[in-house]
C-alpha cells in the first residue's frame, strides 16, 4: 500500500508542533533550576523522537522532515528571541545568559516580592516548607 503525499496543511501543522516542541524544549531547559540529570536526556529524546511522534509522523515521510524542521526552527528560534531581548534591553548583558548575571535595579524600582519558583514550579533551594532542600 503506497502512501499518498503529504498535504500543504500536514506539512505545515507537522512543522508547527515541532516548533513548539522546540521551543518548549529551550525553554525548560533554560529555567531549570535542579542540576541536570542522565534521566533527562532519555526523557528529552522520548519526547522529541518517541513513539508518540513517530506514530504522528512515520520516519522517512514529509512529515517527519516537517516536524524536524519544525523543532529546529523552535529550539533555535527560541535563543534568537532571548539574544534579541537582551540586546535591546538596557537591564541585561549577553552575561545573563551565560552565568545569569544581571544589573542591579535602578533606585525607584524593586522586583516582585516572592520566590523564583522556576519554570516547573520547583523549589526554592533552603525553602523547606515547600519541599527544597536545606541549605
Amino acid at each position: 500500500m503506497a502512501m499518498e503525499p503529504a498535504t500543504t496543511i500536514q506539512l505545515l501543522g507537522a512543522g508547527a508542533f515541532g516548533f513548539l516542541v522546540g521551543w518548549f524544549v529551550y525553554y525548560l531547559n533554560r529555567h531549570r533550576s535542579a542540576d541536570v540529570r542522565f534521566a533527562d536526556l532519555v526523557s528529552l529524546i522520548g519526547a522529541i523522537g518517541g513513539g508518540a511522534v513517530l506514530a504522528l509522523f512515520p520516519a522517512g515521510t514529509d512529515l517527519f522532515g516537517a516536524y524536524g524542521l519544525g523543532l529546529f526552527a523552535g529550539f533555535f528560534g527560541y535563543l534568537v528571541v532571548i539574544l534579541l531581548l537582551v540586546w535591546r534591553s538596557e537591564n541585561f548583558t549577553i552575561d545573563y545568559l551565560i552565568d545569569g548575571r544581571r544589573r542591579d535595579v535602578a533606585p525607584g524600582e524593586r522586583l516582585p516580592d516572592g520566590p523564583d519558583r522556576g519554570a516547573m514550579g520547583e523549589p526554592e533551594r533552603g525553602d523547606p516548607e515547600r519541599g527544597g532542600p536545606r541549605r
